[in-house]
């Protein structure tokens, strides 16, 4: 629902400025004053190049005596004649020098006549029988159009850039900036009427949607606000990981605004000229205080919002002359202006601290992955134009996928859309959302097949993982165990959390890393050897293991103390070195824990492995055979043959 906003009483409404043609002696058709003038010039320039050029090749072209044509027979009969150039109708040629003299001819003697058109058969025997000798040319077109074909490129050209000079034109009137207006902000303008996206299309960001619309009421009706003595926020900064739909909510703030809002990225503020970006920064903002109240909206704030001091130039650098523009700008609003800065950036670690203090930014919204009712509001958002099946259940799709973004459930939605085109059907059902959050986490099935050698060794892999998934009572409830190869990997077994998890227990740790550790350990168990495919896993399990040892204090030799880990310093390309905050003895100490840790982990986890041998190969036999197996069918393929199960 729109508010309307007040407005004092008696004044002007403020003009807009946009593209409008000057009034006055414009033309009806709508074209701008001076435009039939600038091609009236172009025609007339046209016109002058071309008689230019006529006059040149006159005055190029060397001076001949007329003769009349019985002048030219004597001559020819008399043997005054040394050669003729027959181009048509056209006759030249030279004189000898006693024809120059009888003829009264001057230096150098060449003449030029014009032969009637039933003359053509006879002059030539004549010309053979007086041994002139004979060159003849194709008939030449008329002068106009010489001159035509070759001023074609120069016209060409001149046209070129008179047309780039009224396109340049053209964008200074829109405030593009012209020729010389490189300097001017390249933010598009968007008005309420032409989004197509309300706040009702955002869904699972309550709060931040409340922090936002209360802007976008103050904006609306600012005199409710300034009674009770509130000031208008200067700026607000969205920030989270990508996909988290901070440009979603900036589009619903355009939408539902009935005021200018401007949008541009922060790497367009970033041009190869010097001065550039202070300079579109400048122009940007006066645009917004010509229309305030207003929003601006500076996507990606990052490109250009970094801390200073870490570039090349120091205070010189492009980049944070920019930053210290929009510094300024933030500051230099007067109190009578509204004009709110919106801003959004998935790196606020990076920010420059002098922009994040209030008064510039002084409302921070956090934007995190959906939980669960959020996710099911996602989905019903982006599944209210599709015809959905009996059998698609929102909530339990939004059970399974923990750790979705709003812009991974939108491609979820998308893509059970595409299966169920790609299969002929009238209605999404729930087989297509499988299959689409499969190809989501999974990756897309490989068309390259294993032989059977590669797809026996992979089916105890991951019946190792499947079946430590399976008993562990810890870790991640198992969803669905494939040897069909996807993406990147040979097989895949897919486990998805029950509920959300923000805190990890030692125990549940343990058991993650113990089922990372499930298929080398079945590899070494029945074959005896391992493979190179645990490479992923062994990458993992070590990694998390640091993190327990050296982060969240799980060690008791290492204690409750966080070291970070080392840091390989870059600059330009070339590695300077690692950082590193405590001695080499700790960092020993550290990584021998963690090799104690990861030891002990293995060793359970195998003991549970040999101890459910049977079981490992059942589950592996099945794979084989079926390829792909749901945890419904692994439940029944186990029944009665491992010693201790989940609860």
């Amino acid at each position: 629902m729109k508010h309307g906003g007040k407005r004092d009483a008696g004044k002007e409404p403020r003009k807009k400025p946009g593209l409008e043609w000057n009034r006055g002696t414009g033309d009806s058709s709508g074209a701008p004053d001076g435009v039939w003038e600038k091609w009236l010039i172009f025609v007339w320039l046209s016109l002058a190049l071309l008689f230019a050029f006529h006059l040149m090749e006159q005055r190029e072209q060397p001076q001949h005596t007329v003769l009349t044509y019985s002048e030219f027979l004597r001559a020819l009969e008399e043997g005054h004649v040394r050669e003729v150039v027959l181009r048509g109708q056209d006759v030249r040629g030279n004189l000898t020098e006693a024809g120059r003299e009888a003829l009264d001819v001057e230096e150098p003697g060449s003449f030029e006549t014009v032969r009637p058109e039933l003359a053509g058969e006879s002059l030539l025997q004549k010309l053979q029988e007086s041994e002139v000798e004979i060159v003849a040319e194709p008939a030449e077109l008329p002068w106009w159009q010489q001159m035509l074909i070759r001023a074609l490129p120069f016209l060409l050209l001149l046209g070129l850039l008179v047309w780039v000079w009224y396109r340049m034109q053209q964008r200074t009137m829109a405030g593009g900036g012209g020729a010389f207006g490189f300097g001017k902000s390249t933010a598009k303008r968007i008005r309420s009427e032409d989004s197509d996206t309300r706040m009702d299309d955002v869904a699972g960001a309550e709060n931040a949607k409340k922090e936002i619309m209360e802007t976008v009421e103050f904006l609306k009706d600012p005199d409710r606000f300034r009674e009770l003595g509130a000031r208008i926020p200067r700026g607000i900064l969205m920030m989270g990981p990508p996909g988290t739909g901070k440009t979603l909510l900036a589009r619903a703030v355009a939408g539902e605004a009935d005021v200018p809002f401007f949008s541009i990225s922060g790497s367009e503020f970033i041009e190869m000229f010097v001065g550039m970006g202070a300079s579109r920064v400048r122009d940007m903002f006066k645009r917004a205080k010509e229309e305030a109240p207003s929003v601006v909206f500076i996507d990606e704030l990052d490109a250009i919002g970094r801390s200073r001091g870490a570039g090349m130039g120091g205070g010189h650098d492009e980049r944070e002359q920019t930053l210290n523009q929009i510094l300024s700008e933030m500051d230099g609003f007067e109190g009578e202006e509204s004009v709110v800065v919106l801003a959004a950036t998935n790196r606020p670690d990076v920010l420059d601290k002098a922009l994040l203090r209030p008064g510039r930014f002084d409302r921070k919204i956090t934007l995190e992955n959906p939980h669960r009712e959020a996710r099911r509001a996602i989905l019903k958002v982006h599944t209210k134009s599709m015809p959905l099946a009996d059998d698609v259940d929102l909530d339990r799709i939004a059970a399974g996928t923990i750790g979705f973004s709003g812009a991974d459930l939108r491609n979820l939605a998308n893509e059970a859309a595409l299966f169920a085109g790609r299969r002929g059907l009238e209605r999404v059902d729930a087989a297509c959302f499988s299959d689409a959050r499969d190809r989501i986490m999974l990756g897309e099935t490989r068309e390259q097949g294993l032989s059977d050698q590669d797809r026996h060794i992979v089916a105890y892999h991951e019946a190792g993982h499947a079946l430590l998934a399976y008993l562990l009572p810890n870790a991640d409830a198992l969803e669905k165990v494939t040897v069909v190869p996807r993406g990147r990997a040979l097989g895949v077994t897919a486990q998805v959390p029950e509920e959300d998890r923000y805190n990890f227990s030692e125990a549940y740790l343990h058991d993650k890393i113990a089922v990372m550790f499930g298929g080398r350990l079945a590899e070494s168990i029945i074959f005896n050897e391992v493979s190179s495919g645990a490479e992923n896993d062994l990458r993992q399990a070590t990694r998390l293991a640091r993190k327990m040892v050296a982060h969240w204090g799980m060690s008791e030799r290492i204690g409750p103390v966080s070291f970070p880990q080392s840091q390989q310093q870059v600059f330009l390309g070339r590695e300077l070195g690692q950082e590193r905050e405590h001695s080499e003895t700790t960092a020993t100490a550290i990584d021998e824990e963690i090799r104690t840790l990861l030891v002990a982990i293995e060793r359970r986890a195998r003991e549970t492995l040999e101890e459910n041998r049977d079981a490992l190969e059942t589950l592996a036999e099945a794979l084989e055979e079926h390829e792909t197996l749901e945890v419904e069918e692994i439940r029944e393929i186990l029944k009665g043959k491992v010693r201790q199960e989940k609860a």
